[in-house]
């Protein structure tokens, strides 16, 4: 018989979200480092990203009209890490991470060079949910490296982790 947990336990069910670096322009260009990112839909494609008010980042999607979604792989850890750990309101995370900032082809957002996929989004929508607002976008453009390897994509849960096993 199944027993009853709390919702942080239930949260802990989960092992693991899609770490990707979020990339917004404006007034700065900044990096933000996310395990909260989800795809909406697939007609239109739609894709969104979680980000709690008190982050600068949040600002910046707010006041944004497009933004770009960088999935890092696990040879990109510690540039991931410096940008989750730093704060863009006093730290350009392009510089402190030793990231190459690229053009993008159809939005103002740059794109991260160094990751292996890069998907381009205008805002369609933000929802306020909890403590998070979701910024979803529709796919206008997105590139991905011929060599990329979906087992070198990270998860976060805690602590980072890469897909292990196929299970069928």
């Amino acid at each position: 018989m199944k027993k009853s947990i709390s919702a942080d336990e239930a949260e802990d069910c989960f092992s693991g979200f899609p770490v990707v670096l979020g990339t917004v322009g404006g007034e700065k260009d900044n990096i933000i480092t996310l395990a909260m990112c989800h795809v909406f839909s697939f007609r239109p494609p739609y894709i969104g990203v979680g980000i709690g008010p008190k982050r600068f980042s949040h600002r910046l999607f707010k006041e944004s009209k497009d933004f770009a979604i960088n999935v890092p792989d696990r040879r990109l850890l510690r540039e991931t890490e410096v940008c989750g750990s730093k704060s863009g309101r006093r730290v350009d995370k392009f510089e402190a991470s030793g990231l190459t900032r690229e053009k993008a082809s159809k939005i103002s957002a740059p794109l991260i060079a160094e990751c292996p996929v890069n998907i381009e989004c205008v805002k369609v929508k933000e929802v306020e949910a909890g403590d998070h607002t979701w910024f979803i976008g529709e796919i206008v453009a997105a590139r991905q490296d011929p060599h990329y390897d979906k087992a070198d994509m990270m998860l976060y849960w805690g602590e980072y982790r890469v897909i292990g096993e196929l299970l069928k």
